[in-house]
């Protein structure tokens, strides 16, 4: 079915990203005969459409920065996606599909190097930004620390909708692989995270962010990956 032909209101969502869609059908190819793949297809829009006739209206639709590629509605379809193809799918083949969305806009910021001041507070500026856009949309309640040249960039998240999603339909053990992302993302930025929860396990999903030649701030909290497939440190 042609995307423009699903009933989703789009005053409040949007549909997954053209290249969301690419992975989702060439894992499709990857596990499927061709003969299956369309109906499998068709499976898994109608997934997508019945999940979001009962899932919140206030996520800004195109508006919300937070919706584009790789984003809350990306993330939403690759659970519905995993979902109706779990006999064949892995949750781990969706954190690839999740990292090939992601990666590629932070493979492109290679140049920029946390680890000296003037992209530390370029990165904290972008931080400082996406708060405030949150703090429109009431999506992710973002708290950011003040700026200290110092010491490490540090902000949560006390509330997430892909977390909510997940545990509303029962997609929790998939979180773990589409959160897992944000590890190698920094790393392309020349920096290392510090996480101990997410909004799925915890009462917030933590960053503290530092430069990779920083790391006497690593002592004591070793990374390491959890029972549900996490990558955190330790507290």
């Amino acid at each position: 079915m042609r995307e423009k032909d699903l009933s989703i209101n789009l005053d409040c969502h949007v549909v997954y990203t053209k290249a969301c869609k690419q992975q989702m059908q060439q894992m499709l190819a990857k596990h499927y005969p061709q003969a299956e793949q369309e109906a499998m297809w068709e499976k898994f829009q109608q997934k997508y459409v019945d999940c979001l006739k009962t899932w919140r209206t206030d996520l800004g639709g195109k508006k919300n920065f937070h919706n584009g590629k790789g984003g809350t509605y990306d993330s939403i379809a690759l659970m519905c996606f995993w979902d109706v193809c779990r006999e064949k799918v892995s949750p781990a083949e969706i954190g690839t599909m999740e990292e090939n969305l992601i990666l590629p806009s932070f493979r492109m910021l290679r140049f920029a190097n946390g680890n000296r001041l003037f992209w530390k507070k370029l990165m904290y500026a972008s931080f400082a930004k996406a708060k405030k856009r949150c703090d429109v949309w009431h999506d992710y309640d973002m708290h950011l620390q003040p700026f200290d040249p110092e010491k490490p960039i540090v902000y949560d998240f006390t509330s997430c909708p892909v977390a909510e999603f997940a545990k509303q339909y029962g997609y929790t053990n998939v979180v773990p692989y589409l959160c897992n992302v944000d590890y190698p993302s920094l790393e392309q930025l020349h920096l290392r995270l510090i996480r101990t929860g997410t909004c799925v396990d915890c009462d917030r999903c933590d960053y503290c962010i530092i430069g990779d030649k920083d790391t006497k701030w690593l002592e004591g909290h070793e990374e390491y990956v959890d029972e549900a497939g996490f990558r955190r440190n330790r507290k």
